[in-house]
């Protein structure tokens, strides 16, 4: 094995590992589709082993995400009692402690659990190598990007990591400075999962549910209700590049009552459009004045924040901005490679030598599964009720399928990372009638009714379909689009249904040859070289993984009809 081999691990929240050979992402992978527990955080055990066994010698280098990690928040029930609790004077007590010795203490405490923790995996005689949090995310953004030739605006944005929620620095020639930085306490993310809590839903999953609702409000509501937020912070007029809280107003991290108290008695959906039009805002004054106090148009961004992806559509539209990378999936999980991308550089410029770091690739970094995997899964008892039919080519039979307006699950080929299904481990629907998102909730997923879906479109043929304010690729569902007037009613399931906005996933035959053949034989039968396509689960599960996993789903739902490798699966009755 190269001497460069570096596994990358998130042991957080959504907890997650990856693989780097000689500067390449070749697996990437999220405890929770092993697990089959949403959110799985803490060590990812699986994750490792599965990435170790992968490879013919020991690993012997670990780029941990964060200089630290509390383990067992992670949980649906820790995170509700973590928002809950985050208000009153104690809480303030104890955020005015971050900082001083007895912070210290407590990092280095849970610094030494965690190592502990570790050593009983198959890393024992790995060098633990822990890269703080907001530089994973950079490393993630500027080595991801690819763009290693003059200078780029690297931005990251999340709740919090390392006491921060926000860095901006500068790479160029592979080398990254940080030139500022804002304090969690300041945090815009944690205020958006707060409102998330304070809505009904849960914090550091259900934020995309705000975003969704948001555009039901008229746009003269919503700037209104974003004043609301807009009066809680103010940019450094020092450092413009930074923001911090206005006078009066408690550390974001002890402001739960606080916040529940402001938005008490205002209606939902006006309060999901007010702190959504504000974020946007925010964001894309923040670049603004980034791009003024550096004069770099090239801005490179991740951290959870950028999962926003109506926020990453409005960053994409300034003129400021010449060029937008956003992180694909840019959570914590993807710190697992934006840590291995970090040790790995360092390294390299230690030594002097040539960086040979390729951009992240398409997210089909997971593994795949054999025919044989199929057939051993339709051996197990509890899938007698299907039955199955080999098919030569299961792509031509699904587009079949569903230009007749049938929903088809589709799984096949290696897994995608990420918060998003990719084709790999989807449900796909024709987009043409907005039944079959009815169809699709009742049968299936249970999203609430005001959720869009989103699209995959043939790469060459996204021009038909949306409006780009300037040239962007987008094959990770990581940012928003208005869609073309005249094409509407081509994809009306597929876009947002108030404000026609359009989360698109593009296919190139280089990605994923197989789904790209499936879009263009539903294109030949029906002339739109567009589907629908959401992730493969039932709602508050994670995405499928094996086959068994894709058949437990399929027996539990209404799904009818199941491409599963090239097996075509339906029930017996």
């Amino acid at each position: 094995m190269a001497s460069s081999a570096i596994l990358g691990v998130h042991d957080g929240h959504n907890a997650a590992a990856a693989l780097l050979l000689d500067g390449t992402v070749v697996s990437a992978v999220q405890e929770e589709r092993f697990t089959r527990i949403k959110n799985q955080g803490d060590v990812p055990h699986q994750s490792i082993a599965t990435l170790i066994q992968s490879q013919s010698e020991p690993i012997r280098k670990v780029a941990l995400d964060g200089l630290y990690m509390v383990y067992g928040g992670w949980t649906r029930e820790s995170v509700m009692h973590g928002y809950q609790c985050a208000a009153g004077r104690l809480e303030e007590i104890k955020q005015s402690l971050k900082g001083t010795f007895v912070d210290s203490y407590y990092q280095r405490a849970k610094a030494e659990r965690r190592r502990k923790a570790l050593q009983r995996t198959d890393l024992q005689d790995a060098s633990l190598i822990p890269v703080e949090h907001h530089t994973a995310h950079a490393a993630a953004a500027y080595y991801g990007s690819g763009w290693m030739q003059g200078k780029v605006l690297v931005l990251t944005c999340d709740g919090s990591g390392d006491r921060l929620c926000a860095t901006v620095s500068v790479g160029e020639n592979g080398k990254l400075e940080r030139i500022a930085e804002v304090d969690e306490n300041h945090s815009i993310g944690r205020l958006y999962a707060s409102i998330t809590f304070h809505l009904g839903m849960l914090p550091l999953e259900h934020e995309y549910k705000v975003m969704g609702l948001a555009p039901y409000v008229g746009r003269d509501k919503a700037v209104d209700e974003a004043k609301l937020f807009a009066e809680l912070f103010e940019f450094d007029p020092q450092c413009p590049m930074t923001w911090r809280r206005r006078k009066g107003v408690p550390p974001i991290y002890a402001a739960s009552e606080f916040l529940a108290q402001l938005i008490r008695h205002r209606r939902f959906d006006y309060v999901a459009a007010g702190v959504q039009h504000f974020t946007e805002e925010m964001l894309t004054q923040w670049v603004r004045n980034c791009v003024r106090e550096t004069g770099i148009r090239r801005v490179a961004c991740s951290g959870g924040v950028f999962m926003n992806v109506k926020a990453n559509q409005a960053i994409l539209s300034l003129p400021e901005v010449e060029e937008l990378f956003i992180f694909p999936s840019c959570g914590d999980e993807t710190n697992s490679i934006g840590a291995a991308y970090w040790v790995y550089t360092q390294e390299r410029l230690a030594r002097n030598e040539p960086l040979q770091i390729h951009p992240v690739p398409p997210l089909y970094t997971g593994p795949s599964f054999t025919n044989d995997d199929v057939e051993t899964a339709l051996r197990q008892p509890e899938f007698r009720q299907v039955k199955c039919a080999w098919k030569d080519d299961i792509e031509r039979t699904t587009a079949e399928q569903l230009a007749q307006g049938s929903i088809v699950a589709r799984a096949k080929g290696p897994m995608e990372f990420g918060a998003r299904a990719l084709g790999n481990r989807s449900i796909l629907a024709d987009p043409r009638s907005p039944d079959v998102i009815r169809t699709i909730n009742e049968m299936i997923k249970g999203r609430d009714f005001w959720m869009p879906f989103a699209p995959s479109v043939l790469s060459e043929r996204a021009h038909d379909y949306y409006i780009k304010p300037k040239p962007m690729e987008a094959p990770h569902m990581i940012i928003t689009f208005e869609s073309k007037p005249e094409a509407r009613q081509h994809y009306p399931a597929a876009q947002h249904p108030y404000d026609f906005t359009t989360r698109p996933q593009e296919v190139s035959a280089k990605d994923n040859p197989d789904y790209y053949r499936l879009l263009k034989e539903y294109e030949s039968l029906t002339g739109q070289g567009i589907i629908l396509n959401t992730s493969f689960n039932l709602h508050g599960e994670p995405i499928v993984a094996s086959p068994s996993d894709a058949l437990a789903v399929f027996v539990r739902s209404g799904l009818q009809f199941l491409a599963l490798g090239n097996a075509w699966i339906t029930k017996k009755d």
